[in-house]
């Protein structure tokens, strides 16, 4: 019996593909929102957890630890409560914290991709105490879910790292291409951004990093300017100056180093 708490875009997704592999499954919301088909909807938290085997959170951060009291005093022996929501390692220990209080095993899950397009299959990572119990139940049903040694917090912490990266890259693009657009010129923006994506390899990242640190003095004046341009066109500068910026401290830094 698996018990899906929040049936949105991604619990739904998840809970459907559970159905369809042969889990038992209930499931509860608290908006009206469809149940997929092999579902059982019930009234409450509490009433889908009882006798679960495992209990899947899809809720959001704020949410967690108020579906976590709601239902985890019906969680049966043995059975793992695995928060799968996007929060901070420190949020998802304390939930681990919570669930030890009721005696219950707790997995802190991070979804690594969008799940609509992949549902069950999309690459999951576990930790905490009942993270390799829940990955065995989870995967024998067609799950991907790769186990990460140490306590709860450490799956959502390699998450978290990645997206410092991948968010922010899509943020840059994002914030690239409206300049590109008021100044006229998008499409050789998109055309630039793709031939530089697209050479990338293995040495890259230590070529970004050695630049970034070898030429901090000159790039902060160069993305002083960049985000002065985009205010000259009305976008603001929000990852041009956080650029700008971060690029200052690195450059004040060898200056003090220099003068020590």
């Amino acid at each position: 019996m698996v018990a899906v708490l929040g049936l949105g875009e991604a619990g739904g997704s998840l809970a459907g593909d559970l159905a369809s592999a042969g889990a038992a499954v209930r499931g509860y919301d608290p908006a009206a929102v469809p149940v997929p088909e092999g579902v059982t909807r019930t009234g409450s938290e509490a009433e889908a957890a009882a006798g679960a085997h495992v209990v899947l959170s899809v809720n959001s951060a704020s949410a967690a630890q108020g579906v976590l009291l709601a239902g985890v005093g019906s969680v049966g022996p043995g059975a793992v409560w695995a928060d799968l929501n996007t929060a901070s390692p420190g949020a998802k220990r304390e939930l681990a914290h919570t669930a030890a209080e009721h005696g219950v095993d707790f997995a802190d899950f991070a979804i690594m991709a969008p799940v609509p397009r992949r549902g069950l299959r999309v690459p999951m990572l576990a930790s905490g105490p009942g993270a390799a119990a829940a990955a065995r139940l989870l995967s024998d049903l067609g799950a991907y879910v790769a186990l990460i040694e140490g306590p709860p917090g450490r799956a959502a912490e390699r998450k978290l790292l990645r997206s410092v990266f991948f968010k922010g890259l899509a943020a840059a693009v994002v914030e690239a291409l409206e300049a590109g657009r008021a100044a006229g010129c998008e499409e050789w923006v998109r055309e630039n951004i793709v031939s530089e994506l697209s050479q990338a390899d293995a040495g890259t990242v230590d070529r970004l990093v050695q630049g970034t640190h070898r030429h901090a003095v000159r790039r902060t004046a160069e993305m002083s300017a960049a985000a002065d341009m985009l205010g000259e066109l009305g976008v603001q500068p929000r990852v041009a100056a956080a650029s700008r910026d971060l690029l200052a401290e690195l450059a004040a830094g060898k200056s003090a180093q220099r003068d020590a």
